[in-house]
């Protein structure tokens, strides 16, 4: 990810919805691709301030009304459409009479934007319902339980909500929102890393498997992962949970959990190639590593090893977990090296459509 610049010179960052520096409101151009600071027109609306662009632009609903948002929609004519094209794809949001939840909200928001960021800046095709895709996408932010005074209570009579994908349908339990509730988590299920934008990587990896995979790439995919079909996922699912992953799985998966069933392999192993470009993508820009990558899986990986073991040393400094692991086991570098090209693949049937 990249930094960017307001008009009046001090530097915005992704997120961002105003300048620390003039206050000016800024937002996320479609545009030009730009945070950019906001001019307001006369007749309503806003001009984007970018050099070369000049849009006229209007605030995304959720940025407008909700605060949970920070994309701006071009207008046509005068008009635009109320959600961004990110907020599009929500079919259910968290009940916003919880107090809290808004934020939690607006934390699922900022992780799901990043998402679409790498998933654009890979050129991966992605759509709604009604549009040309042979799965839809959409995502829905859902809870089972309401936080009391720093814990989490069951809700009676609710279903529980777990995260997960389903049909191209994305659910994040609104409480993996909050931090202290994932830490817990994470510690309880004894995993490495367990984040919002982890959760959304490694979700979108299902998607895909959906997309790109399913009855088009089925062969392949089981050569290199497992037959998704035997065992069951409900008998390999029971099977983890009761006995863990197996002891030597630091030598055939990137995770844990990907041990679990081939399906599960292939969404951590999308999701830490979704880890490799975004980190990629802003070491680059934060110059932080050389823009020689040649969209080679072994460029990447070497430069991935660089700046993983850079920051490893520094968050070491700091007390904080690693971000990337010392080594690949060759069982690992083989699933990643399938998903590169059915990556690379998926682009190049983009651009030629």
């Amino acid at each position: 990810m990249q930094t960017f610049s307001c008009r009046c010179g001090n530097p915005l960052f992704y997120e961002n919805t105003h300048c620390l520096a003039c206050e000016s409101e800024v937002g996320w151009c479609p545009a030009c691709s730009h945070i950019v600071a906001l001019a307001p027109l006369a007749n309503g609306g806003y001009r984007c301030t970018h050099l070369s662009c000049n849009a006229a632009l209007m605030k995304c609903h959720n940025y407008a009304v909700e605060n949970v948002c920070n994309r701006m929609v071009v207008m046509n004519e005068g008009h635009a459409d109320t959600l961004c094209d990110c907020c599009r794809y929500n079919e259910v949001i968290p009940d916003l009479d919880i107090i809290g939840n808004r934020e939690r909200w607006a934390a699922l928001e900022a992780a799901k934007r990043r998402l679409f960021h790498t998933l654009d800046h890979l050129q991966l095709p992605h759509g709604m319902e009604g549009e040309n895709i042979r799965v839809a996408l959409s995502f829905s932010f859902m809870a089972d339980a309401l936080p009391d005074q720093g814990l989490w209570r069951s809700t009676a009579n609710q279903e529980k909500v777990y995260t997960g994908h389903a049909n191209g349908h994305i659910t994040i339990n609104v409480k993996e929102a909050d931090d202290v509730e994932r830490e817990r988590l994470r510690v309880d299920m004894n995993e490495s890393h367990r984040t919002l934008i982890g959760h959304f990587r490694h979700e979108i990896g299902h998607y895909y498997w959906d997309l790109l995979v399913k009855e088009q790439d089925e062969e392949a995919s089981c050569r290199v992962f497992g037959d998704h079909n035997h065992p069951s996922y409900s008998d390999a699912l029971e099977q983890y949970y009761q006995q863990g992953a197996p002891a030597d799985w630091p030598t055939r998966f990137i995770s844990a959990y990907a041990a679990m069933h081939p399906w599960e392999d292939f969404a951590e192993t999308f999701a830490f190639y979704l880890d490799m470009v975004a980190v990629l993508d802003t070491a680059i820009h934060m110059g932080l590593a050389r823009a020689e990558c040649d969209d080679t899986l072994e460029s990447m990986l070497r430069d991935f090893h660089k700046v993983g073991m850079a920051v490893n040393e520094l968050n070491r400094d700091m007390g904080l977990l690693d971000l990337a692991p010392g080594v690949l086991a060759p069982a690992v570098h083989d699933k990643l090296a399938y998903i590169h090209a059915l990556i690379q693949k998926a682009r190049a049937s983009s651009l030629s459509a």
